[in-house]
């Protein structure tokens, strides 16, 4: 999927109060509650996405749950950080019906690898950033 598709995906399956949003190369992405709050929107997401990115097994940074999207295809899967989600469509799994378990062993690889190498692909606001 290109960047485009991506965007299209999670703009549908985000919570349409939740307008400001980052999105980082691996489909991870962190919504912001306020985003006029913060003082540079790209220096945040980075933060924090080099803080609750990288998953280390045995902690926190291992947990995660998958949800299943009704407006789009595919899932969502949180882990620790708030506001950070991470989309996984159904092509990018081999397995035609995966369980939770191999959505969100997936999802929470492509976190990590959102957060060891932290590319922004697209800033998502309903205000000028």
């Amino acid at each position: 999927m290109n960047n485009e598709e991506i965007i299209a995906h999670i703009k549908l399956a985000i919570n349409p109060k939740f307008q400001d949003w980052v999105l980082f190369k691996n489909g991870t992405y962190i919504i912001f509650d306020d985003i006029t709050t913060v003082k540079d929107v790209k220096d945040e997401a980075l933060k924090l996405m080099k803080e609750f990115g990288p998953v280390f097994a045995g902690s926190s940074a291992g947990d995660f749950n998958t949800i299943h999207l009704h407006l789009t295809e595919g899932w969502l899967v949180s882990g620790h950080g708030y506001g950070m989600y991470t989309y996984v469509h159904p092509s990018e799994l081999d397995n035609e019906m995966p369980d939770d378990l191999e959505i969100g062993l997936y999802g929470r690889s492509k976190r990590n690898l959102d957060g060891q190498n932290p590319e922004i692909i697209h800033i998502n606001s309903q205000y000028s950033v």
